[in-house]
């Protein structure tokens, strides 16, 4: 036997347990399939229920593509994006996967780093100085070109255009404009080179540094959750440098068809390949019993 990606389910499960009882730290890296898992999917019958008109004009078919298409207007594209950011930030989650998923890791010495942009572990109550999030915030605007590097909470503008707009547009006095420049807002997401990096965001960076050069070399998981090809420079690689450099640490990725470790780590890994949310589920059980 190579690695423990060739025991069975149950067999991991009570690994994956053990490990989780006996080790220091957990580092969470978590990818737009642990949303998904959750209920947060950006295709298929949600997708529908709030877009159908947006779809019907455009033949639109899914959210992720659909915050890049052109729309013909910025009326249009702000409805568009005010129905996303909510849909996606500001409600909550239809499972309680990440409420799990902190049940599971509450009592560690934890950080959380993701790619995530849906603010679903601060919802969920984790500890905010200890998460990193890599990518942006859908809450959250910044200048477009940028000229400055701060970002601007949108909740309460987000829910005016919700609710005022109609045929596809919303009110041309709700468009955001920067306040210092007067240029258009946008999101804050990493997209191109205009992404800003606030306050917020560097002591995130720092705190996540900082909780990796402390851990290093301690007795550690690093756990992949729903981390597909799209950025694996951020988490996926990261983790397995860090795994390989220390013999105590042990990388876990799961993943519903995507669990995979180089061969130079499968002695020190525990592939799962399966829905995170069930997965959770179970291992808090098997962690209970």
């Amino acid at each position: 036997m190579f690695g423990h990606e060739y025991l069975n389910y149950s067999q991991q499960l009570k690994n994956l347990a053990n490990h989780i009882k006996e080790c220091e730290a957990i580092i969470i890296g978590a990818g737009s399939g642990l949303s998904s898992a959750a209920g947060l999917t950006y295709s298929g019958e949600r997708f529908n229920k709030y877009f159908s008109d947006f779809i019907n004009k455009y033949h639109l078919t899914d959210m992720y593509s659909a915050g890049f298409y052109p729309y013909e207007s910025l009326e249009e594209y702000w409805a568009y994006w005010s129905r996303h950011i909510y849909y996606n930030r500001y409600i909550d989650a239809p499972k309680d996967t990440y409420q799990k998923l902190l049940q599971l890791v509450k009592d560690k010495d934890y950080f959380v780093l993701t790619t995530n942009v849906d603010h679903q572990f601060q919802k969920a109550d984790f500890d905010k100085k200890r998460l990193f999030y890599s990518q942006g915030d859908y809450g959250l605007w910044q200048c477009s070109k940028p000229c400055h590097q701060k970002t601007y909470d949108n909740k309460e503008i987000v829910e005016k255009m919700l609710l005022q707009q109609k045929d596809l547009k919303i009110p041309s006095s709700l468009i955001p404009y920067c306040p210092k420049c007067g240029a258009f807002m946008t999101m804050n997401l990493r997209c191109d080179q205009t992404f800003v990096q606030d306050e917020g965001w560097y002591q995130g960076q720092f705190r996540y540094n900082d909780f990796i050069n402390k851990h290093r070399d301690l007795k550690i998981i690093y756990l992949e959750l729903g981390v597909g090809q799209n950025t694996p420079v951020i988490i996926k690689y990261p983790f397995w440098n860090y795994t390989n450099s220390n013999k105590k640490a042990t990388y876990v990725c799961i993943n519903y068809g995507e669990s995979f470790c180089p061969d130079e780590i499968k002695k020190q890994a525990i592939l799962i390949n399966g829905d995170i949310d069930q997965v959770i589920n179970d291992l808090l059980l098997e962690l209970e019993g």
